[in-house]
């Protein structure tokens, strides 16, 4: 089996990107190539079939890397998928599929399963394609997590794969962190380990190459390259940490305001407002950031409820309900759709114990939560993900709501809705702008990391490589 697996030092430090951008950079090579993530902990999905065309749930950041790979997006690529409900308990995804929650008291065992699943997941995709891709999560150093990983050097031992550690230059405590995740590790795992990348680098790289120099004396392993900074380089993101850099020109005449829930999901559905240079999209958490929106999102949310409660603590409720009565646009996407409506129910306990509980009031709908999860590919752009049936009226005078996300991904629906709510003539590209990105990424890893050592260590695998002991040289 062929395979290269992208860890991280910690959270966010590029794995996604370097994953992305390395499956880009194979295909160009005519390389049979797929990604995968054994586990992905997010709360934004996309829906795709399955190999029996039956649809299914991934996550976003695996099937934006199924795009970069040039293959059709499959369950496989992103096997199990954490949608957190709280902070101790998980919905979980298996194979595109809902499967019970997992909790933190129990980790390890209610896990094994879910290993199983993922492991025979990747070697079904590595029977399939010359190269996989594997993408981590989080850092292969929690040695407090090490014994039922099998995302990480769990996944790295079962299939025998080489590792490459990427570290955010910009985080400040690069070099330590890097010799810190090697040295961390038992020998065995140490042994995977065969190099590392640096992402977000800005300055002059000869000052960074001292450094570079020291740390493959330090662990005996190579440096594959240096990932510089890039403005324009902008993905679709698998958790919130950077929602504050998603935003537009702050020059723009129209201001959209997106109300930044706790368990936001899905956010990446304003990402195509943030494209048009009339528009400056920012999120929002207090009502005085409503009060000068042009026009106030409400995106979605693994908790329709709580969030709604959340709102209510804060007086945004208020807010949103001046907004729309002062006859300026609101727009609600799935759990905001449902927030917007008259009542919530939930019987089955879906999002806690069962309750009704009251919306805002500004949509004459209801909304039913239901246990069975409803997952729909929608024509000609966007898809349904949601436990809750929605009857009534989507739209009233400025405030509308949908159920579909990925609907202002289509180029046509969102000149429509901009033109008709805001007066705004739509001048970007969604498709042609994600394309744009997806191929600077390959520019960039092409330019800048060292892609034919990495393909040959997908496909030779690790060579010898010494075992660190913390505080000595190899």
């Amino acid at each position: 089996m062929s395979g290269l697996l992208v860890a991280g030092t910690t959270s966010d430090a590029g794995k996604s990107v370097v994953t992305t951008g390395l499956c880009r950079a194979f295909a160009r090579r005519g390389v049979a190539v797929a990604p995968y993530k054994a586990q992905n902990m997010s709360n934004n999905s996309m829906v795709c079939h399955d190999r029996d065309g039956a649809t299914a749930e991934i996550g976003r950041a695996q099937w934006i890397q199924a795009l970069a790979a040039r293959v059709t997006p499959e369950p496989a690529i992103n096997p199990v998928l954490l949608k957190p409900g709280s902070d101790r308990r998980s919905h979980v995804v298996l194979m595109g599929r809902p499967a019970g929650e997992v909790s933190a008291t129990d980790w390890e065992a209610g896990r094994r399963h879910l290993a199983l699943a993922a492991h025979a997941a990747y070697d079904d995709l590595a029977s399939r394609f010359e190269v996989v891709v594997a993408e981590g999560a989080g850092s292969p150093a929690e040695i407090n997590l090490r014994s039922s990983d099998y995302v990480n050097m769990g996944l790295a031992r079962h299939a025998d794969l080489p590792v490459v550690v990427v570290g955010d230059i910009d985080r400040g405590g690069l070099f330590a962190s890097m010799v810190g995740t090697v040295a961390l590790l038992e020998p065995a795992d140490q042994a995977l380990v065969a190099g590392f990348i640096v992402n977000k680098f800005r300055g002059d790289l000869e000052l960074l190459e001292p450094g570079l120099r020291q740390l493959e004396a330090l662990t005996g392993r190579p440096v594959h390259g240096v990932l510089p900074w890039h403005p324009d380089l902008w993905l679709d993101s698998e958790d919130a940490l950077d929602l504050d850099g998603r935003r537009s020109q702050d020059t723009a005449r129209v201001r959209v305001a997106v109300v930044r829930l706790p368990r936001i999901s899905n956010f990446t559905d304003v990402d195509a407002l943030g494209l048009e240079p009339e528009l400056d999209v920012v999120f929002a958490a207090r009502p005085r950031d409503l009060a000068d929106a042009d026009l106030v999102v409400l995106p979605g949310t693994r908790a329709t409820i709580s969030d709604l409660a959340w709102l209510r603590s804060r007086g945004l409720d208020e807010a949103i309900v001046e907004h729309a009565r002062a006859g300026r646009p609101v727009l609600g996407i799935c759990g905001g759709c449902q927030m917007l409506g008259r009542t919530i129910t939930d019987s089955d306990g879906v999002e806690g114990a069962p309750r009704t509980v009251e919306g805002l009031g500004l949509l004459d709908l209801a909304t039913t939560f239901s246990p069975e999860k409803v997952l729909r590919l929608r024509a000609p752009a966007g898809y349904e993900i949601h436990h809750g049936r929605v009857v009534g009226e989507r739209t009233a005078g400025p405030v509308t709501g949908t159920m579909v996300h990925g609907a202002l991904e289509d180029d046509a629906h969102r000149a429509a809705y901009l033109a008709q709510a805001l007066g705004v003539t739509s001048t970007a590209s969604f498709p042609a702008a994600r394309e744009r990105r997806l191929e600077l990424l390959g520019d960039l890893v092409e330019e800048h990391l060292d892609v034919d050592a990495l393909l040959a260590l997908a496909r030779a695998g690790a060579p010898d490589l010494p075992t660190l002991t913390i505080g000595r040289r190899p």
